[in-house]
C-alpha cells in the first residue's frame, strides 16, 4: 500500500516537471495553482512577498495574494515548459519559467519570473504575457 501511494505522488510530480527547474517551491506553485488551492499557493510566498500579475500593480502579502488568486485565477491552467535558475548576489535565487496559460476561451505564452529568498519562499513573482499588442487587447475584459 505504501508503494502505491509513492507511485501516485511520483505520477503527480511528473505532471509538473519543468525542464531545467527542480526547485520544489516552483513546482509546487504550479501544482497548487492548477489545483485551485490558492491558499496553499499563497503560503509559498514570504510574508511580505509580492506578486505582479499582468495588468495589475503589485499584490503584497499572503492574504492579499490568496484573495487575488481566488478572484482572478479561476479556470486558468498554467502549463510551464522550461526554465533557468540564476543565483543572485544577496543569496536569493531567480527562476525564469516559460510556458502557456490556458483559459476556457484562449491560450497565451507566458514568462514567470520568481525570486526565492534564503528560506526558499517566493519573495517576488512577475507574470508576463508574451503576446502581440492585438492579442493582449483581445484578453482585456
Amino acid at each position: 500500500m505504501l508503494s502505491e501511494k509513492s507511485t501516485f505522488v511520483t505520477t503527480e510530480a511528473d505532471k509538473f516537471q519543468i525542464s531545467g527547474i527542480s526547485e520544489p517551491v516552483i513546482v509546487r506553485y504550479f501544482e497548487t495553482l492548477n489545483a485551485g488551492n490558492y491558499d496553499e499557493t499563497a503560503s509559498l510566498f514570504a510574508p511580505d512577498g509580492v506578486m505582479h500579475p499582468p495588468f495589475e500593480s503589485g499584490i503584497v502579502g499572503l492574504d492579499a495574494i490568496a484573495a487575488y488568486l481566488k478572484q482572478e485565477a479561476q479556470g486558468i491552467k498554467a502549463e510551464p515548459c522550461q526554465g533557468i535558475a540564476e543565483n543572485l548576489d544577496n543569496n536569493q535565487i531567480e527562476f525564469q519559467v516559460s510556458g502557456k496559460a490556458q483559459t476556457t476561451w484562449c491560450g497565451v505564452n507566458v514568462m514567470w519570473l520568481f525570486v526565492l529568498n534564503q528560506q526558499r519562499q517566493i519573495q517576488f513573482t512577475k507574470i508576463k504575457l508574451l503576446a502581440s499588442p492585438q492579442e493582449l487587447l483581445n484578453l482585456r475584459r
